[in-house]
């Protein structure tokens, strides 16, 4: 048998230039499809939606979540005599219950409780049709059960409430260390080591102290709340390189702060009132501190998810309770349940973030208007207590019930 004969050796591979890798041969290019916010009319095809049903049934929550989210961000005002006497009134219980429809509190429930009431109404039904096989069970449980359930309802609604009454201290604090500091501003005592050509010169620094200190209640404002525009509301207070440095910020209210702190450092004043000026800024710290922890840290998860899951539980069992005694009432006594007890929960959800709860835009305005009258009345004021001073050569007014000497003094006593 003749021997094989050799294979040809490879053809050698031509020398690659150093530095150089050897080209591999071209792969097809595969077309990339970035990600689109909406589809493409003209290629898109209407796909169909297996989950409809849960779609329907999410619509509901979703309008409900919608309008409560939209109410959340309404402005709201301060009471006035007026709003007193309307608060008090006693037509107001037929007031509230004609209001009732555009309540976010009422709305937000519509969803729950229309889920339980169409429950106890199946529930009726079945034991209705299939009486031999009715759905029901004994009313003790409930009967030791009901404290339970009333006691975590008044526990999570105290809790909501301590926390809405924390952040209310808070801004309240906030606001009079404003006060506080931009009075200080306003009312310069000079120093006795410099004349009236130092204070001209600090003329401007004050003028920008004071709308750095109006501006840092509407910059904390503008931080814990959800969906605020900083930059419309710090329009009118701060220059526009300020305004500009303060956006630029991550922590707008910190940045108004360190304004602050240094237009302080370049007054011209006694160390004393230098020490009393830099101490209000530590309320402005500690209000920072507590907004945030109340924004960052809500009421145990834990204590909230077994209120409504005592809640679910209790709802879901009150038609097979009820059934032997009250038949078809089930339903209405279902729904009046219901609306009570998850009003009393929502309301406790709402008022634990408290600060979409509390006027903070009228209370901004309130001190960005107290002060400008300050300002407008400041000179006058000091102009005619000048006047008076000098015109009775440092006396007695007698048109204020003032003695005009010693001698009508001894008189009176």
């Amino acid at each position: 048998m003749a021997a094989a004969a050799p294979a040809p050796a490879p053809a050698p591979k031509p020398p690659t230039p150093r530095g150089r890798r050897p080209q591999r041969p071209a792969k097809p290019r595969r077309r990339l499809h970035a990600p689109r916010c909406l589809p493409d009319p003209a290629t898109s095809k209407p796909l169909a939606n297996p989950n409809r049903l849960l779609s329907l049934l999410s619509a509901v929550p979703d309008w409900a979540d919608a309008i409560k989210e939209r109410r959340v961000r309404d402005r709201r005002p301060l009471y006035d005599h007026a709003a007193w006497r309307n608060h008090r009134s006693s037509r107001r219980h037929l007031r509230h219950l004609l209001s009732s429809l555009s309540s976010r509190v009422v709305l937000s429930l519509l969803p729950p409780v229309s889920a339980f009431t169409a429950f106890a109404a199946a529930v009726a039904a079945y034991n209705t049709l299939l009486p031999a096989h009715a759905l029901t069970a004994s009313p003790l449980p409930y009967q030791l059960t009901a404290p339970a359930l009333a006691l975590l309802l008044v526990f999570r609604t105290e809790a909501s409430y301590a926390r809405f009454d924390e952040g209310r201290k808070a801004w309240l604090r906030v606001l009079a260390a404003a006060a506080d500091l931009a009075g200080m501003v306003m009312h310069p005592r000079p120093h006795p080591h410099s004349g009236a050509r130092a204070h001209s010169d600090d003329e401007p620094v004050r003028r920008a102290l004071l709308n750095y200190i109006l501006a840092f209640p509407v910059a904390l404002k503008c931080h814990i709340i959800c969906g605020s525009d900083i930059k419309k509301d710090l329009q009118g207070l701060l220059a526009e390189d300020d305004l500009d440095v303060v956006l630029a910020s991550k922590h707008q209210p910190r940045c108004i702060i360190e304004f602050i702190s240094q237009s302080l450092q370049m007054l011209d004043l006694d160390e004393q009132k230098r020490g009393i000026m830099e101490s209000k800024l530590s309320c402005f710290v500690q209000g920072i501190s507590v907004c945030e922890q109340l924004i960052g840290i809500p009421i145990p998860l834990s204590y909230t998810r077994l209120t409504s899951r005592f809640l679910v539980l209790w709802h879901l069992t009150l038609p097979i309770i009820l059934w032997d005694e009250c038949k078809w009432i089930v339903v209405p006594a279902t729904f009046i349940s219901a609306a009570s007890l998850f009003c009393i929960e929502e309301v406790g959800v709402l008022i634990e973030e408290p600060f979409p709860m509390l006027a903070l835009d009228a209370m901004c305005k309130q001190l960005h208007d107290g002060m400008k009258d300050m300002m407008a009345v400041q000179n006058s004021v000091h102009t005619q207590l000048i006047a008076k001073t000098r015109g009775h050569g440092g006396s007695r007014y007698p048109e204020n019930g003032w003695p005009r000497s010693k001698r009508e003094e001894a008189k009176i006593d």
